[in-house]
């Protein structure tokens, strides 16, 4: 199968990549059912690069319905180390305005009915997840980001707190204020548990949050239109392929961080009471683990 070094996985208003070239789709099947829709491969400057629409073209999918454990395993097969998310955001913070990008460095998990890890049925897995999403890579994110203030972007933010919720409802306005009293910058839907998978598959995986509008804490809020919130994804969006385009050039050669080998200590169940067939299910995660 076709390899790709990076992968993207696009949120809302973001269904495709523009610049690629030798590009072709392919169908993944995996042991978790079918990714929210084919995969498209193809080269962006040097780097071979894998676009997955989250939601599927056209937005069909709910987040709670979506089919993360396929969609991250769809990834991994087709060799993507480095993993970027692009997610619609409302803001948690004054000086956090709409239009502006936010690189998270922190999350809390407020889903209710969702499936967070490939293992179970045999097989107990501890991942550390003390830094959610890969330093590294946010860092090049932000830096990247940063280059376009002003000309697509009024502001990016480096670090922050996502909230990720189950959806589809928005908050109320006391579960907004309350999440403002924690500290957090930022709330979305599908942050987790992609971050979670994309640890157990050790994929290095960070997240550009694209602010669209202030949650309904805000004095303003009433007057937000969902037009205008649309209007304000789009340019966000366009910011988010520019940052791709320009992550993609520098993605280091190595990978020195612990997002590598996530799984090395985290293996807590002998060896030899391993099911075979989990063994042989998730080789594709493990299976260096238990040569």
């Amino acid at each position: 199968m076709a390899e790709a070094k990076l992968g993207v996985i696009g949120g809302s208003g973001l269904y495709e990549i523009t610049g690629l070239s030798d590009v072709e789709e392919i169908n993944v099947k995996t042991p978790f059912g079918d990714p929210s829709d084919t995969i498209t491969l193809g080269t962006l400057g040097e780097t071979r690069v894998a676009f997955l629409p989250r939601h599927g073209r056209g937005h069909r999918i709910l987040p709670t319905e979506l089919p993360v454990r396929a969609n991250i395993w769809a990834m991994k097969s087709v060799g993507v180390e480095w993993l970027i998310s692009v997610s619609a955001v409302g803001s948690l913070k004054e000086d956090v305005q709409p239009l502006d990008i936010v690189i998270p460095d922190q999350i809390i998990d407020r889903t209710k009915s969702r499936v967070n890890t490939f293992f179970g049925e045999g097989i107990v897995v501890h991942c550390t997840f003390a830094e959610p999403f890969c330093p590294v890579l946010s860092q090049l994110l932000y830096q990247s980001a940063y280059y376009h203030v002003g000309t697509h972007v009024p502001r990016v933010h480096a670090g922050g707190t996502y909230i990720a919720m189950e959806g589809p409802f928005f908050s109320t306005k006391a579960e907004s204020n309350l999440y403002r009293s924690w500290g957090a910058s930022v709330i979305g839907m599908t942050a987790l548990p992609e971050a979670k998978l994309a640890r157990e598959a050790e994929m290095c995986y960070a997240t550009i949050a694209c602010v669209t509008d202030y949650d309904c804490w805000h004095e303003i809020h009433e007057s937000v239109t969902i037009d205008m919130v649309i209007q304000n994804l789009m340019r966000t969006v366009e910011a988010a392929k520019e940052v791709i385009m320009s992550v993609s050039a520098k993605l280091p050669k190595r990978r020195d961080c612990c997002c590598a080998n996530a799984l090395r200590d985290a293996i807590i169940t002998s060896r030899d009471l391993i099911p075979p067939h989990k063994k042989e299910e998730l080789a594709l995660l493990i299976g260096k683990y238990l040569e």
